[in-house]
């Protein structure tokens, strides 16, 4: 019988999963991945096999919560698996707090200090942790490990990580902590394979999707990132603001009559790209329009992107490679051109035909950096994590 591990990425209206095979060496491509999506509405169960083609696309007979739509899966994977037979499930957690510098085994002691995190990333860990507490019911012998998106940047010197308020808030948690963890991790993971020794030397990568941050490390360790506090900061993103004043949440407060929920919803639904546009939080849409507003977002994201490059390279002292990733990084050539031809004055050269072709390099001969567009895989590295604790 094949033994395997369950990696479970769970959202507010779904959740991604991926099956991994449990031996070492064979973990890199997933027996069966996919997406449970309508939860709380109608959900349904997406599945693709190891090539990617599609297998299943089917309503759940069973209620539309992350219980009903784990039961779903784990009958599912009784039934068309072949006998495959779990041997631990691997979940993202966004937030690790200050304590967690690893994954960790989940225990009930465990799941207490992470719902206590909860108001550090509303929209994220509830919903991760849902996904733990379903999982433990249905399935109660099977071992579980939570991966943060915080952990990899607790290497952070303390200075990198501090904000200029009384130490009593500080000795409270309240500092950066950055995300995408996980992503990066994967990254510095396989930097040598396309930079060799030159991995080791000051890289900043760019994690852009519908969340969107950047991290630069020395010898693939994380020593500034552009998300702080909680996953608003740093670049604009689908529907999240990035940077912003805090005196403009003091002025919604005071003088627009908004309370703490409906600023939470501004920042985080109704703003970034959807909210500049007004039509789209999808880069793709965007790109596609010739709205004025539309020109707008795609602007500002990526000005934002090179103020916050200029910001990390500083941080660096300079730096020697960048590395673009996630959907908008891994696929959209018009933003590495429009963020490589604003960076110029930093040595960035792109070769617009490897630009274009979608290749890993794509620094032209005379740049003073290397440049890349590689994929990320967060799941790969929870799948790793998870086997290290079984």
């Amino acid at each position: 019988m094949t033994t395997a591990i369950l990696v479970v990425n769970a959202g507010s209206s779904s959740i991604k999963f991926a099956l991994y095979p449990f031996a070492r060496g064979d973990e890199k491509t997933p027996i069966f991945s996919g997406e449970i999506d309508g939860i709380g509405d109608a959900a349904r169960l997406i599945v693709n096999d190891a090539s990617g083609k599609f297998v299943t696309n089917a309503a759940i007979d069973e209620p539309p919560t992350h219980h009903g739509a784990l039961s779903a899966l784990l009958k599912w994977i009784a039934a068309h698996s072949g006998g495959i037979e779990l041997v631990a499930a691997g979940h993202r957690v966004v937030h690790g707090g200050g304590k967690f510098t690893g994954p960790a085994k989940i225990t009930a002691k465990v799941m207490k200090k992470l719902e206590a995190l909860s108001p550090l990333a509303p929209l994220h860990q509830p919903h991760n942790l849902a996904a733990i507490t379903a999982l433990s019911k249905l399935h109660p012998k099977l071992p579980q490990v939570a991966c943060f998106d915080t952990s990899f940047h607790t290497t952070q010197p303390a200075i990198a990580a501090a904000f200029a308020l009384p130490r009593a808030l500080s000795d409270k948690g309240v500092r950066r902590y950055g995300f995408h963890g996980l992503s990066y991790e994967y990254i510095a993971s396989i930097l040598p394979d396309y930079l060799g020794a030159e991995a080791a030397g000051k890289v900043v990568v760019a994690h852009l999707g519908h969340g969107a941050s950047m991290c630069a490390m020395i010898e693939r360790r994380s020593i500034a990132t552009t998300m702080g506090f909680s996953a608003l900061d740093g670049l604009v993103m689908g529907k999240r603001c990035g940077t912003l004043d805090p005196g403009v949440i003091l002025y919604l407060l005071d003088h627009e009559g908004m309370n703490s929920k409906q600023i939470s919803h501004l920042l985080y639904e109704e703003s970034g790209l959807f909210g500049v546009s007004g039509i789209s939080d999808d880069m793709r849409e965007l790109l596609a329009s010739h709205y004025p507003r539309a020109v707008e977002a795609i602007e500002l994201f990526m000005y934002r992107i090179v103020r916050e490059l200029g910001s990390l390279a500083a941080a660096l002292g300079g730096f020697d490679a960048l590395v673009f990733t996630g959907g908008i990084g891994e696929h959209s050539p018009e933003i590495r051109a429009g963020v490589c031809r604003q960076a110029a004055w930093l040595g960035v050269r792109l070769d617009d035909v490897a630009n274009t072709k979608g290749e890993p390099r794509i620094s032209s001969y005379d740049s003073a950096v290397s440049i890349l567009a590689v994929p990320t895989d967060e799941e790969l590295v929870i799948a790793r994590h998870t086997r290290t604790f079984v």
